[in-house]
């Protein structure tokens, strides 16, 4: 095939042969593409997960330019170039090539987190498990992903020989260097070891529910250096990733993701509060947000005017539980006002009556 290929360069003029050489590494590209995108046209009609339409999302696009790129740099050497050009042109597509296979291991990563998202997928009742597997992944993708970023870059400078003999001398003042980017960089190092920290010690988690500064919402992203936290009214609260290890916070579904609710209601005394238990006993079995672990309603306070009934429910999680109140307390005020109008709270005056009929008398 080599002889093939020097008699073949040898019947046709320099310039030509080059762009027969091009022609067919982008051709070959070409194809790929063609074959990667017919593929992907098949598979997008299913909506379930699949390996291998994974692998032609996210290696597909990668493969078009790292497949010409790499058949290139095989058949430069064959390439008629002037000595002045063909190490330009060797080193460019080296660089180009080292590019296109750091893409291609992102790539991979991608997929491989695809395939773990898929095997542990949050839509269940009890996702702790995979909250646990997903921040974890997640982080370690990142780190992994800046990791290749920067092998990269580094390989693609030290293929520059001028490069080489700067970085030899630099070494003799790295550990001066080392101290002043140590001392530049303090805060960003102390968030990332504080990302480390989290994603092994898991205070918080991928889809945590959270109380944050007054705030409630799921955890949507953990990055190397901030927390993404989206609050319940689609807003976005941001915070460095280092709050969560000097600061408290609450964290609802820690270890659980099951909750108890109150609902407060204020009576007059004359209430027959075991009427309202009996009705919120009714009201829980005909819900299905209910999870049947908790449901009682209890007198917890007496005020001047009225009492306090709190009805102390419980639900497979904080969303569940917040509809389950609002449904609890609407349901519970509805029958207070329809069954016994007189026991809602009321000012009595009957004191004051008194006095002024004996002030009447009086006179």
């Amino acid at each position: 095939m080599k002889d093939q290929i020097e008699v073949w360069s040898d019947q046709l003029q320099p310039w030509a042969w080059n762009l027969c050489v091009l022609g067919a590494a982008l051709l070959t590209g070409f194809l790929i593409k063609l074959l990667i995108t017919s593929l992907l046209h098949f598979y997008k009609r299913t909506a379930d997960y699949s390996f291998f339409k994974s692998v032609l999302t996210h290696i597909g696009p990668a493969l078009n330019h790292f497949v010409p790129l790499f058949l290139l740099n095989l058949l430069v050497p064959s390439m008629e170039l002037n000595k002045r050009y063909a190490g330009i042109v060797d080193r460019t597509v080296e660089i180009l090539l080292i590019i296109s296979f750091a893409s291609l291991l992102i790539s991979a990563i991608k997929t491989f987190e695809d395939y773990v998202y898929h095997t542990y997928d949050l839509n269940k009742a009890d996702n702790l498990k995979e909250r646990k597997i997903r921040t974890q992944l997640q982080f370690i993708r990142k780190v992994i992903v800046v990791f290749i970023v920067l092998v990269t870059i580094s390989i693609i400078l030290l293929s520059f020989d001028n490069v080489r003999k700067i970085g030899a001398g630099l070494l003799t003042g790295v550990g001066i260097g080392s101290i002043i980017i140590g001392f530049a960089a303090q805060k960003s190092l102390a968030n990332f070891l504080a990302g480390f920290q989290i994603a092994f010690t898991q205070p918080i988690r991928i889809d945590d529910v959270l109380v944050v500064e007054g705030e409630w919402g799921r955890v949507e992203d953990i990055t190397l250096t901030y927390v993404v936290l989206n609050i319940w009214d689609q807003r976005r609260l941001i915070l460095p990733i280092n709050y969560f290890i000097e600061k408290p916070f609450q964290n609802w579904t820690r270890t659980t993701s099951e909750i108890l609710g109150t609902v407060f209601i204020y009576a007059d005394y004359s209430l027959p509060v075991d009427e309202l238990r009996a009705e919120l006993k009714r009201l829980l079995e005909l819900n299905e947000l209910w999870d049947k672990r908790v449901g009682i309603l209890q007198v917890t306070d007496v005020k001047e005017q009225t009492m306090e009934i709190r009805a102390l429910v419980s639900a497979r999680n904080s969303s569940q539980a917040f509809d389950l109140r609002c449904y609890v307390r609407e349901n519970l005020v509805k029958f207070i006002r329809e069954k016994m109008p007189g026991s809602l709270p009321q000012k009595r005056l009957s004191g004051e009556l008194n006095i002024t009929q004996q002030h009447d008398n009086a006179k």
